[in-house]
């Protein structure tokens, strides 16, 4: 739930570098609340309206922890734009956010694993 809630506190944050840890988790834990925001939508009949709302909620974040992971590995936050190329770009975001990131500090900012330790 930190993971969750420290990306929402970087609302807008592209600088810096995030973990795989904080980024996976945060995954994990936006797709259980689409789920459950999604089956609330049903329930009461909203049309996909709550669903959109959450989802334009947490775009922002979302977009900036990608960022923050693709600098984590040295690259740039332009190689989201891979995001654009269905099924094909999209493997290649997920190999990069997989792959593990620089021990060392890199442009962006110092090694997170490091400054969580």
């Amino acid at each position: 739930m930190n993971y969750y809630t420290d990306v929402l506190k970087k609302y807008a944050v592209f600088s810096g570098r995030a973990r795989r840890q904080e980024f996976w988790m945060f995954i994990v834990f936006n797709f259980a609340v689409s789920i459950v925001v999604g089956i609330i939508d049903t329930v009461i009949g909203a049309n996909s309206i709550l669903s959109g709302l959450y989802s334009l909620a947490v775009l922002l974040p979302a977009l900036g922890l990608a960022a923050r992971r693709l600098h984590d590995t040295d690259k740039s936050a332009w190689w989201l734009l891979l995001y654009l190329i269905p099924f094909l770009g999209w493997i290649v975001l997920i190999v990069f956010w997989a792959t593990e990131g620089n021990a060392q500090p890199n442009q962006y900012g110092p090694n997170p694993k490091a400054v969580h330790a």
